[in-house]
C-alpha cells in the first residue's frame, strides 16, 4: 500500500509476544495479590495491613513510572513475584498457626466435660465426689496443657508478624493491635472455659434429674 511504517512501531511488533508476555505475567500479579488478600484470616486483618501496604509499595512503579519501553521491567516482575511469594508464605504459616494449633486447641477446651458421668453406674455421695475430684484433676492437667499451646501459639503467630522484613519505609505494627490480637484470643480461651463449664453443670444436671435410666447419684447406699 506504500504506507510507510515508523520504526517505532517495526519494533514494537518484533516485541509483540515480549510484550504479551509482559502483560500476562503483571495481571496474574495482579490477581496472585487479590487472592493472597482474600486468604486473609479478619482477626488479623490489622495486624497484617503494614505488610500488604510494603508489597503495594513494590507493585506502585507498575502502576506510576514504567512503560512498555522500560528497560527494568524483568527486574520489577521479578521483584514483584519475589513479594507475592514472601507474602504468601507468611498468610500460610499465620493461617496454619490459627487453624490448627488456636482454633483446633480451643475446641478441644470448649468439648471438655469437668465430671465423669458413667452411663450405667450409680454411686453414693461420698464415692461420686471422690470419683469427680479424680477426673477434674486430669481434665485441670489437659486444660492447662491446651493453655499453654495456645498461648505459645500466639507469641508464634506475633513472632512472625513482628519479624516480617519491610523493604520499603513503611511504620511496622503498633503495639495496640498486637494487644488486640492476644487480648482477642484471650477472650475467646476465657469463652471455650466458660462453656465447658456450663456443658459440665448441664451434664450432671441433666443426669442427677433423669427419670430414665440409672441415676448417678444413689442416696439409699
Amino acid at each position: 500500500m506504500g504506507i510507510e511504517i515508523l520504526e517505532s512501531a517495526k519494533i514494537a511488533l518484533m516485541q509483540e509476544e515480549k510484550f504479551k508476555t509482559f502483560y500476562r505475567q503483571l495481571n496474574w500479579a495482579l490477581t496472585e495479590y487479590d487472592r493472597i488478600v482474600a486468604e486473609v484470616i479478619p482477626v488479623t486483618a490489622m495486624v497484617l495491613r503494614p505488610h500488604f501496604k510494603d508489597m503495594e509499595w513494590k507493585l506502585r512503579p507498575g502502576m506510576t513510572t514504567l512503560t512498555w519501553t522500560s528497560l527494568n521491567i524483568d527486574p520489577y516482575i521479578n521483584h514483584v513475584h519475589s513479594g507475592l511469594n514472601k507474602l504468601q508464605e507468611l498468610v500460610s504459616c499465620i493461617n496454619d498457626i490459627i487453624e490448627n494449633r488456636v482454633e483446633k486447641n480451643l475446641k478441644i477446651v470448649s468439648k471438655t466435660l469437668l465430671v465423669d458421668l458413667p452411663e450405667d453406674s450409680s454411686f453414693t455421695v461420698s464415692d461420686f465426689v471422690v470419683m469427680q475430684q479424680s477426673h477434674i484433676s486430669g481434665q485441670s492437667r489437659l486444660l492447662q496443657g491446651k493453655n499453654m499451646e495456645i498461648e505459645n501459639a500466639v507469641n508464634d503467630l506475633v513472632h512472625q508478624i513482628e519479624t516480617y522484613q519491610f523493604e520499603s519505609q513503611i511504620d511496622g505494627v503498633p503495639e495496640k493491635d498486637i494487644s488486640k490480637l492476644r487480648g482477642h484470643y484471650n477472650h475467646f480461651m476465657y469463652q471455650a472455659l466458660l462453656f465447658s463449664a456450663k456443658n459440665s453443670m448441664n451434664a450432671l444436671k441433666k443426669r442427677i434429674g433423669s427419670r430414665k435410666g440409672t441415676n448417678i447419684i444413689n442416696a439409699s447406699k
